[in-house]
């Protein structure tokens, strides 16, 4: 991609901290926890989400997770692929040929493509080894996880591949997405107040 939009850290949630992210934001990458009280609320909010139903909009690209410890590539390609309009890519970019290629494919199917996906899988190995931190192998237990925030038609997504579809929390518009994803963060920290190891990223323009 192009460095007209770039991911940075969100310092903290209160607003004077806030102020410090370059606006307009289009995404936001949370990295949390996986405990025994996540689960059984993903649990919960899956079954009640099948009882009353969402309406999802057929502009949401997702994809289904089936790859150890990619939860991060995912979570990239979801902020991504929902803000299409917003970004510019490089002529030869394998991220734009691979979000191209499944557009239409079903969340199942965007998962086995990007199995098979060399491009891909050798972007994500070495943007893995260049971090500052050791990269897990694919199969190691990890039980940190990423999602993505993206706002698709006025709403605020919840993009999951562990999750069977979209989550919507609520309204929300480019101006008030970065407040209204942090409120979506704030119940993940509430969920498990004795946990430390939460992690936002957000994907703003960049202002030089």
């Amino acid at each position: 991609m192009r460095s007209s939009w770039q991911f940075g850290d969100v310092y903290g949630l209160e607003p004077e901290l806030l102020s410090l992210v370059p606006r307009p934001v289009c995404a936001l990458l949370l990295l949390f926890p996986v405990t025994e009280k996540y689960e059984a609320f993903k649990q919960e909010e899956e079954e009640k989400l099948k009882a009353q139903g969402q309406e999802i909009s057929p502009d949401a690209y997702f994809m289904k997770q089936t790859i150890g410890n990619a939860c991060g590539t995912i979570g990239l390609i979801h902020a991504v692929a929902n803000n299409q309009a917003h970004l510019e890519f490089e002529p030869d970019s394998s991220l734009k040929k691979f979000i191209e290629q499944t557009s239409k494919m079903t969340p199942e199917e965007k998962a086995v493509f990007l199995e098979k996906d060399e491009t891909i899988r050798v972007t994500h190995e070495s943007s893995a080894q260049e971090g500052q931190t050791e990269a897990p192998s694919l199969d190691e237990k990890v039980n940190l996880h990423f999602v993505a925030f993206v706002n698709i038609g006025g709403q605020l997504y919840e993009l999951d591949g562990r999750k069977p579809f979209p989550i919507i929390h609520k309204k929300t518009s480019e101006d008030t997405f970065l407040e209204d994803a942090v409120d979506v963060c704030k119940i993940f920290m509430a969920r498990d107040p004795q946990e430390v190891h939460f992690t936002i990223i957000a994907l703003s323009k960049n202002s030089d």
